[in-house]
């Protein structure tokens, strides 16, 4: 519970007025995260740079940056939940702090540290670079945004040789992700997205396989002007079964999301445990049937660095 309240108190430092913008700055940042350059181009499809556990279509605005909190808990029900553990609130399956910075209106970059899940990494550092290639206008059907980034954990090794953590070489504990995002908003409330992602780690289990495949899929519904419904869905194929469906099961998620000027707040239900796109793809062992889901939050504040 003391994680829980340190991060907590910096959420209401973050917010407290004295350390925010003035209000006439407050009142830019949400005129440019609301409307595009031009009439032609439609508004945004997702508020934010993420859905829940992954990327959106969006990009910072050139010269912003936003320092990220995401916190995930511990299982609500099942064994490892219940009262006993506070549904979850007791255990802290992971949490990422991030500074993600906009070079261009289309081009940003972010980079973060994560504590991992222990399953089977900790102590996780993450890099991705974000380019939106196609807007969403008149002439344009779609929004397409490419996203690369990688991982590394330096974790200290593990002496058991048979453990994907033992590490032989420094290069096994690099992790890499690609990902083309197509996203199309309907009208005034509802936007859908299209995720085929590729992930690669150069050192996995026997029952594993180094590189996946997986197409992620997630919706957005505009329910006021600050609060929305999102959705997201990570399935990643095995073939010829190398991958056992009873060890290895499918991310998915949903949340509510409040927007207010420069905050994005999230509050979400999922059953992955680890953030990233190397981390819940491949690694989600939690079965929500067996109570295996938890709770989770993100709080991501923007600052204007160089307009």
């Amino acid at each position: 519970m003391k994680q829980t309240l340190s991060i907590l108190t910096l959420i209401v430092i973050l917010c407290k007025p004295e350390n925010s913008f003035s209000q006439e700055a407050e009142n830019t940042l949400l005129l440019k995260d609301t409307l595009e350059e031009s009439d032609d181009f439609m508004p945004k499809a997702f508020f934010s740079t993420r859905i829940i556990n992954g990327h959106s279509i969006e990009t910072l605005p050139k010269g912003y940056m936003e320092m990220r909190i995401e916190h995930r808990f511990g299982d609500i029900a099942g064994t490892n939940g219940g009262f006993q553990n506070m549904f979850g609130f007791d255990n802290l399956s992971d949490m990422r702090f991030a500074l993600e910075y906009g070079i261009t209106k289309d081009l940003m970059v972010g980079f973060g540290r994560c504590k991992g899940t222990g399953a089977p990494y900790r102590s996780l550092l993450d890099g991705f670079v974000k380019y939106r290639a196609l807007r969403q206008s008149s002439k344009m059907p779609v929004s397409l945004a490419v996203i690369g980034g990688s991982t590394f954990t330096y974790m200290k090794a593990s002496t058991d040789e048979s453990q994907v953590n033992h590490f032989p070489k420094a290069s096994h504990r690099l992790a890499y992700f690609a990902q083309a995002n197509i996203t199309k908003r309907f009208g005034d409330r509802l936007s859908l997205a299209f995720m085929p992602t590729f992930v690669h780690r150069n050192y996995v289990a026997a029952d594993d396989l180094n590189s996946l495949l997986a197409l992620g899929g997630a919706f957005r519904v505009k329910l006021t002007d600050q609060f929305a419904l999102i959705g997201e869905y990570y399935h990643a194929f095995s073939f010829n079964n190398t991958r056992p469906t009873d060890v290895y099961k499918q991310s998915m998620a949903i949340a509510l999301e409040w927007q207010t000027f420069g905050h994005n707040f999230t509050i979400n239900f999922t059953n992955s445990g680890g953030l990233g796109e190397t981390q819940f793809i491949p690694y989600t062992y939690e079965n929500i049937s067996k109570g295996q889901f938890r709770f989770g939050f993100c709080v991501a504040r923007k600052f204007i660095i160089n307009e």
